[in-house]
């Protein structure tokens, strides 16, 4: 496990910035953790597993 800044975090998740902090109000995105007064990052691990729903969500057949 370790900690990403925001540009890494994107770049693994394939989104932009922008798309990030929406997600986030949202609900829909792991949420930063504070390490200092102006400064936050993402946790690696956490950021896996929501790669992991989103290909876990992909490959569910959706009831019909």
């Amino acid at each position: 496990m370790r900690l990403m800044r925001l540009d890494e975090t994107c770049e693994m998740a394939g989104i932009k910035k922008t798309t990030a902090y929406k997600m986030m109000s949202e609900g829909a995105f792991p949420k930063p953790v504070n390490i200092g007064e102006r400064a936050v990052r993402w946790v690696s691990t956490e950021i896996e597993a929501w790669i992991r729903d989103r290909v876990e969500e992909r490959d569910t057949p959706a009831d019909e």
